[in-house]
């Protein structure tokens, strides 16, 4: 495996600090960019010309994150290794009139974003963070990490159904949290977070808020062999991706035969369609400005994304043991297992028999397990960012992951060892 990845648990630990930092798509960004600063990465500008000189680089639109590195001579036709990811988490996201409330409790006006499983929003105490928008253009981000909001549940006695028939929520009557005691105010939420930002209220344009669950990621188990912790879908690969690049970066320039880059989208969530995400035009820009930047031509564009191939990383689903029965009968992805392939033949995930052979190879050289995965032939399967990417670009493009539990959850769990595992197989694979 890498030396450059320790397995002592520091690549968890460090997953841990990343998730308990990154409570937004913009926390998430910056924080990637930071650790691929201290690599030795510089960020350039959209708006600004691009010079086709070796070292690393990045790009930063609102929750989304390109960054690639050049070795030293690389050709203008040389082909790219992509490892992908996203940064949204299904969540709740505060509305544009975000003062509510009634019968003397006031609360936040909130919209569902993304698959989220309700039930594990409530009685959970939860702080308030994103990003405002403010009149000069500029953008700052919040985070209130303490217990501020709070969506209580009715009581048993109020619904003694709930245990027996199941509990059922409305998305529009029974999600709006709780923040205090007395009459609505207009305006009064982005008073406060605007002071919270340090900020004058009437500064304050636009914003992009959501709730965020207080409780910080950790160890769980006897032997501390899992990890409980928010936003693992897939703030897990993000980090794991931007790890592996750092760490390839820092190679000798002569050992990497491609261009590595780390792709890490916004809005997968919701079908990834916006100027930031998977299906939007941002990989595609960075990726023929980078060749052209280098004196390349449409041909050399052309050659490169011919020889390009992605790894698509997302979390998928460990073998639930009391419920098995929802899992396809011969695959049963577990914890500490290693990273998974992921195989839909409808293409809800992009792998085919070439992209497992460029897995496994990637794997085979970082002395990495790995397990693969299936739906239920009964069950509907989800999707990633893998099968756009490789029918918008033509590039392609294989599905991974890391197998957890308790998806879409306000609080997922996964194997302490996987995270680690994930990032040697990326090293291995951006490396060639």
């Amino acid at each position: 495996m890498s030396s450059s990845l320790r397995f002592d648990r520091a690549h968890t630990d460090d997953l841990m600090s990343f998730l308990a930092a990154s409570p937004s798509p913009y926390h998430a960004v910056a924080n990637a960019a930071a650790r691929l600063e201290e690599a030795g990465f510089r960020q350039v500008e959209e708006t600004a010309a691009w010079d086709g000189s070796a070292g690393g680089k990045y790009v930063l639109r609102g929750g989304a994150i390109v960054a690639w590195y050049v070795p030293e001579g690389a050709a203008a036709h040389t082909p790219f290794r992509i490892a992908g990811a996203h940064t949204d988490s299904p969540n709740l996201r505060v509305k544009p009139l975000p003062d509510t409330g009634a019968h003397g409790w006031r609360q936040i006006a909130v919209e569902v974003y993304g698959g989220t499983l309700l039930n594990t929003w409530l009685d959970r105490d939860l702080g308030l963070a994103g990003r405002i928008s403010l009149r000069d253009g500029t953008h700052r981000l919040v985070n209130i990490d303490r217990a501020l909001l709070r969506v209580p549940q009715l009581a048993v006695h109020l619904d003694r159904s709930a245990n027996t028939e199941g509990l059922k929520l409305d998305r529009q009557k029974h999600m709006q949290p709780i923040w205090g005691l007395g009459d609505v105010e207009e305006g009064d939420l982005i008073r406060f977070v605007a002071e919270e930002a340090g900020v004058d209220a009437d500064e304050v344009t636009g914003w992009d808020l959501m709730p965020h669950a207080n409780e910080p990621p950790s160890y769980l188990g006897r032997d501390r062999e899992l990890v409980a912790g928010p936003r693992m879908d897939n703030l897990l690969s993000v980090h794991a991706a931007t790890a592996a690049l750092a760490a390839v970066a820092g190679q000798d320039d002569a050992d990497i035969p491609y261009i590595p880059v780390l792709a890490a989208f916004d809005h997968e969530e919701n079908g990834s369609q916006s100027d930031t995400g998977a299906d939007g035009p941002l990989l595609g820009s960075v990726l023929e400005r980078s060749v052209f930047a280098r004196g390349g031509t449409y041909e050399d564009r052309a050659r490169a994304f011919a020889g390009t191939v992605c790894l698509s990383s997302d979390t998928g689903h460990a073998v639930h043991p009391n419920y098995a029965e929802r899992h396809d009968p011969t695959h049963h992805p577990v914890a500490n297992g290693g990273p998974i392939l992921k195989v839909n033949v409808n293409m809800r995930y992009a792998t085919d028999g070439s992209g497992r052979a460029v897995f496994a190879a990637a794997c085979e050289k970082a002395g990495v397990p790995w397990q693969s995965f299936v739906s239920n032939n009964a069950m509907p399967c989800g999707t990633t960012i893998g099968p756009i990417t490789a029918a918008r670009h033509g590039i392609q493009t294989v599905d991974i992951g890391v197998a957890i539990l308790s998806m879409h959850s306000a609080r997922e769990l996964c194997g302490a060892d996987d995270p680690y595992l994930l990032a040697n197989a990326l090293v291995a694979f951006l490396a060639g």
